[in-house]
């Protein structure tokens, strides 16, 4: 009994087969049975890149105030420094003997003045006597009127001495300063750049290049340009350019090998004019750089995210492509299907689409079996729901779809 229900059911299967049962993501519901689904709108978040290049929050060039033979470097490529460190020491010995030519000068006026008061003390007595003799008669006129002059003189001498003292002073001063210039300082903190000068060079305040450049990179300024259109779009919609700057998203930087900087960024600055040669807007954001990962000099692309949220997302699984061109299959009124072609977003999730041309709210599409239609093909539009329904009872039959498979299915073998 057992064998000759098994044999039925052999018979049966191989009655299945010759009817059309087919293999796998193939299997035919009917014919000309497709899953259609129609288009709509859903919320949807695109990027835009745009080149970038990197700078310190502060890059200082560090040229010489004097001319001078380097004869110290204190410093190498890429060390922190603190504002106020000595960087380089030029040839300071000519400046040496300034400064000493100059405290010597400082000397000789303070004792031209000791010598100016004391000769002005003694005219001050010499008057003082003459003014009493002249008043009980014992001198003239004249006499009273030449220890005036006298003292008057010795007064001017005095004033005189005083005046090429402070001469004397500024002259050290200088000459100080000028000394102090052969040390080269660094006017801020920061990491130190190339060190295009060795010991030995000669180098001055129009040296080309810089002795070197302090980079403050705690924080780097990312500068960028976005085209005249979306400038134009995101003023409109925020209501100024300050308003764009302030509810611009948070960045996101791409390094040169691929990999996205752990750190987001904030526009802080966008330039007021449009340049006229590229037609673009400059645009600068501020990134954190804790680890000082970013170097100045360094370049990237800055990810801009926006929110579309009447954007049309289809899977990528119902597009076909051809040559670089991407195409579905529209189903029209007539139930037949039109090949095709669409754009999209450069950007995508690689599970879904975004349309950005070609397709229309309302439109259907075929969402499986591309592979089995044509151009102008009529299809009966079944939902996705029913696909699935479909699939699942196909399972029952057997997953490889064979007559084999069938008979497994029903005797309850696995």
């Amino acid at each position: 009994m057992k064998k000759s229900k098994f044999f039925l059911l052999v018979a049966a299967a191989a009655c299945l087969v010759a009817c059309g049962g087919k293999k796998g993501g193939g299997m035919n519901f009917g014919d000309n049975e497709f899953p259609v689904q129609t288009v709509g709108t859903s919320s949807a978040t695109s990027e835009t890149t745009y080149p970038a290049s990197i700078k310190g929050v502060q890059d200082v060039e560090i040229r010489p105030k004097i001319s001078g033979f380097i004869t110290r470097v204190n410093v190498h490529e890429g060390q922190a420094v603190s504002a106020g460190q000595v960087l380089f020491v030029l040839d300071n010995e000519t400046y040496q003997a300034a400064v000493r030519q100059a405290e010597a000068a400082v000397n000789q006026a303070k004792a031209a003045i000791s010598t100016a008061e004391a000769q002005m003390a003694t005219a001050k007595l010499t008057f003082d006597n003459s003014t009493e003799l002249h008043k009980n008669g014992v001198i003239g006129d004249y006499e009273l009127q030449a220890a005036q002059n006298t003292y008057n003189s010795a007064m001017a001498q005095v004033n005189q001495a005083k005046a090429a003292l402070q001469q004397a002073q500024a002259g050290l001063s200088s000459a100080r300063e000028n000394l102090s210039f052969c040390y080269v300082k660094s006017p801020a903190s920061g990491v130190v750049g190339s060190l295009p000068y060795k010991v030995g060079a000669l180098v001055s305040a129009q040296s080309t290049p810089a002795l070197t450049t302090i980079s403050n990179i705690s924080t780097t300024e990312v500068y960028f340009s976005v085209n005249e259109k979306d400038m134009l779009e995101m003023t409109k919609n925020s209501g100024g350019i300050n308003a764009a700057v302030n509810s611009f998203p948070p960045l996101r930087l791409k390094l040169p090998d691929g990999s996205i900087y752990a750190h987001q960024g904030r526009v802080v600055k966008v330039s007021g004019l449009i340049d006229s040669g590229t037609g673009s807007v400059s645009m600068i954001a501020h990134f954190p750089n804790p680890e000082h990962l970013l170097k100045s000099g360094g370049s990237g692309s800055i990810i801009v995210p926006r929110q579309n949220g009447s954007a049309i997302v289809i899977p990528q699984a119902c597009v076909s492509e051809v040559q670089d061109k991407k195409f579905v299959y529209t189903v029209g009124a007539d139930n037949k299907v039109k090949y095709t072609e669409i754009t999209v977003s450069p950007q995508n999730d690689g599970v879904n689409f975004v349309v950005t041309g070609g397709l229309n709210v309302g439109d259907k599409y075929v969402t499986n079996g591309l592979t089995k239609l044509s151009d102008g093909m009529e299809i009966v539009p079944i939902t996705q729901e029913q696909y699935q329904k479909k699939i699942d009872e196909s399972g029952k039959i057997g997953t490889d779809g064979t007559a084999k498979g069938f008979v497994d299915a029903m005797t309850g073998k696995k």
